[in-house]
């Protein structure tokens, strides 16, 4: 008898008949719909008490008419049953009738509730894989998250939120609109509407529609005369602002479009125009110069002085369950903010947990040689401007400490370095410093913070302080 070699008897082994395969699929989907159908049972997903209520009202309307017409359906629908029943039982005994005819009517109100789920599903997302019990629980989830309201600007403050919705559904982002760089600039001076760049990322960041839609809005045209260096986002935005009459209407239309969980609120609806005191005595005027000072940034302010903040934003501010400012440029994306008085009056008003989030890395022009302790005086000084001898904030979110390497050593040759944090002398002062790895686990070309961990550290000190 010939011996067969390993290869031959792994390819025998592996040559199983194709009906073996299919009933494995078909059993693994019928304990995958299992599990699903158990998931509708779960609290929370508003659904069982609906069913019951739909159950119960069939049931009294058919009452109704049974006693409309003089109680004879009543009587000819019990005699029905009697008399089926003593047929079905004389043929099989009730050991065996009993729970034939219940496994029967449950298998007709599962196929008929699946189906209808289904249809259900199919209607509202029919390119989607998940399902319709997991998208309700995770909608449920959300809606119940707490009320966050976020304060910045630029790329940080969409990492942030991008980090957040995961969490909750409630995320007011409050959004700076001091930028005259890049394309917002040219959009701002050539049309005089307010600069849509930074809006556009926080829409982006806190859109649920599909990816191709959020790719669009962030596309940036590489060529064309007139259109280099626009993004899509931007051109929508501004497009939206002249049919709608206003830059708070046409994010309000396109957070539908992008179906945002949440809602961006620019700062202001004033043309607000920045300019900073340098300590050598220079004025600097406009939010792309001052961030490429060449002294230190003694005073921050803008031109109309004191703009006017929108009630959305202190609307949110006020019913908020956690206030957050950062990360992000803190001359040219967190203080413009504070530069509208009526946003300053209703953080400090506030009974919410407030949390300042620290950079990981200096900005070279902005913000060379500050600590963390640096940051918030420069905050402490801005509010002291207005007037507001209180602290806004007092606890902060920073960055452990960054072990040497290659990429850190990059960063240095730049002009950019680690903000120190020195949380003894803080916790002096009287702030809680909280410190997280919040650039994430995973190796990336950049020293920036990374949504996921910078979101989790956030909810952490949410859930520290949410019954104080």
């Amino acid at each position: 008898m010939p011996v067969r070699g390993p290869a031959e008897r792994v390819t025998r082994k592996s040559r199983r008949p194709s009906w073996v395969g299919r009933g494995e699929s078909r059993q693994q989907d019928l304990v995958s719909r299992s599990r699903r159908a158990v998931r509708w049972l779960q609290p929370g997903l508003v659904v069982k008490r609906w069913m019951f209520t739909s159950g119960l009202g069939l049931l009294i309307a058919l009452l109704g008419a049974a006693v409309w017409a003089d109680l004879q359906p009543i009587y000819w629908s019990l005699e029905t049953i009697r008399w089926s029943l003593a047929r079905v039982t004389q043929v099989l005994p009730r050991g065996i009738t009993g729970p034939l005819v219940l496994v029967l009517g449950g298998g007709l109100v599962w196929l008929g509730q699946s189906r209808s789920f289904g249809s259900i599903q199919q209607a509202l997302a029919p390119e989607k894989d998940t399902h319709l019990v997991d998208a309700l629980l995770a909608q449920r989830r959300l809606s119940r998250g707490p009320s966050i309201v976020a304060i910045g600007g630029g790329t940080g403050l969409a990492t942030l939120l991008s980090g957040l919705k995961r969490y909750s559904g409630n995320i007011t982002a409050i959004v700076t609109v001091a930028d005259d760089g890049g394309s917002s600039g040219v959009l701002r001076r050539e049309l005089g509407v307010q600069p849509p760049g930074d809006i556009r990322n926080c829409l982006t960041a806190l859109a649920r529609e599909e990816p191709l839609l959020t790719r669009l809005f962030q596309y940036r045209f590489k060529a064309g005369s007139g259109l280099e260096g626009h993004s899509f986002g931007n051109l929508f935005l501004t497009a939206l602002t002249a049919i709608t009459g206003s830059l708070e209407a046409a994010i309000t239309a396109s957070s539908r479009v992008l179906a945002v969980q949440g809602q961006v609120v620019p700062a202001t609806n004033a043309d607000v125009r920045l300019w900073a005191i340098l300590e050598n005595g220079e004025r600097l005027e406009g939010e792309s110069r001052i961030g490429k000072a060449t002294s230190p940034i003694v005073r921050l302010g803008c031109t109309p002085d004191r703009p006017p903040a929108l009630p959305r934003a202190l609307e949110a501010i006020a019913h908020a369950e956690l206030i957050v400012l950062g990360p992000g440029s803190l001359y040219t994306s967190l203080l413009p903010n504070l530069l509208v008085p009526e946003l300053v009056r209703a953080i400090s008003l506030s009974k919410a947990p407030r949390l300042y989030i620290c950079n990981l890395m200096t900005q070279p022009g902005e913000t060379d040689g500050l600590d963390v302790s640096g940051h918030l005086r420069a905050i402490e000084a801005q509010l002291a401007s207005l007037g507001v001898n209180e602290r806004l904030f007092d606890a902060v979110l920073a960055q452990e400490d960054l072990g040497d390497s290659p990429l850190l050593d990059h960063y240095r040759l730049h002009g950019a370095t680690p903000v120190r944090c020195d949380e003894t002398n803080l916790k002096k002062q009287g702030y809680e410093v909280m410190r997280a790895p919040l650039q994430g686990a995973r190796p990336s070309a950049t020293l920036r913070h990374e949504p996921a961990s910078l979101a989790k550290a956030v909810m952490r000190y949410h859930r520290k302080h949410r019954h104080d």
